[in-house]
């Protein structure tokens, strides 16, 4: 039996930037950071007493003869592409899908991790991510960019950088005492509402080389938010502004990003002292990011009465947390 533990992550500067379809002709970067909630994928192989040879649990139960017949398009796509027989799989989370955390990436990281290491092989962190940006982008032909699976596989606070040769990430550098200090100015609230990220992409896709100018204003924004991070002498309070900035362009870059609940809510946070702020993901719901000083944090809880989710950076990324053998009689044979 295997358990691997992959960190959901949020996204600060440049999302949208890391779709293909831009980035190969215009480079693309991002910085965002992984946090202390999670998926967790268990994987074993099913003992053969049973009338169907695959499990898997979700917000859903199936039971199948044949992987053809899975539903779920991700783990039937990933054990394809791996070879893989025979299995229970199970899917937990400490935050809800459809929710701009990366959910479905973080999941394919897991779930692809898991089954490397079922297989008695380690993937590196790099090979983790191609791989799930392979079966989400290519095998279910699913819309969306690559940040998501790479930094779930990765873990830590990075900028990424992305252009036609591939991809590249890079820690940003920053004390602890800074990142504490920043990690203590963001809270993060769930709107109540959720979307399918995918969905969400398609219409912005759609409208890409319409709002071709935003997507490089977008991109210009991370070499601030970088220099901002990394100079101990610029005050914090910028990144907020920062944050602000972004999202007055990101909301103009495809029809399904903001909506008028979203809009309020903003506005009421800004209200109330926040200097900036952002739906995480796609957009059109989910979780609202927000950068708010110290003495103004009660005022801005109060003003948004939501669900606040309280974290703390994390920057291991993806790992298996149990490997447990498997026993088997010697004259079954399972196929791998």
């Amino acid at each position: 039996m295997i358990i691997t533990k992959t960190p959901f992550r949020m996204s600060f500067f440049g999302g949208g930037t890391d779709i293909p379809e831009f980035f190969n002709s215009n480079k693309g970067a991002v910085i965002s950071t992984t946090f202390d909630k999670f998926v967790y994928v268990t994987v074993r192989h099913l003992p053969r007493f049973f009338d169907y040879t695959t499990e898997i649990i979700y917000s859903k139960q199936e039971r199948v003869k044949r992987i053809s017949d899975i539903a779920h398009p991700m783990v039937r796509n990933a054990m394809n592409y791996l070879d893989m027989h025979e299995l229970h799989i199970a899917y937990d989370a400490d935050l809800p899908a459809k929710s701009g955390l990366g959910t479905s990436s973080t999941f394919a990281v897991g779930l692809l991790n898991a089954f490397y290491s079922l297989k008695g092989l380690k993937a590196s962190k790099k090979k983790l991510a191609l791989d799930a940006i392979h079966v989400e982008r290519e095998m279910c032909k699913e819309a969306g960019g690559w940040q998501d699976q790479i930094a779930a596989a990765f873990g830590g606070f990075n900028r990424i950088d992305f252009d036609s040769n591939g991809f590249k990430v890079t820690p940003i550098k920053i004390s602890k005492k800074r990142k504490k200090e920043l990690n203590d100015n963001l809270l993060l609230f769930f709107t109540g509402f959720t979307r399918f990220s995918a969905d969400v992409q398609k219409d912005t896709m759609s409208e890409l080389f319409d709002k071709n100018a935003m997507y490089l204003e977008m991109l210009k924004l991370v070499d601030e938010a970088q220099k901002i991070l990394e100079n101990n002498k610029i005050s914090l309070d910028e990144f907020g502004k920062l944050l602000n900035k972004t999202w007055m362009i990101k909301r103009k870059t495809g029809s399904s990003i903001s909506n008028s609940k979203i809009d309020e809510l903003y506005n009421k946070a800004i209200a109330a002292g926040a200097l900036g702020g952002k739906i995480l993901g796609a957009g059109g719901g989910g979780f609202f990011l927000f950068y708010v000083p110290r003495e103004k944090q009660n005022d801005v809880k109060k003003a948004l009465g939501l669900l606040e989710v309280p974290f703390e950076f994390e920057n291991k990324g993806t790992q298996v947390i149990y490997d447990g053998p498997e026993v088997y009689d010697k004259h079954t044979k399972i196929e791998e």
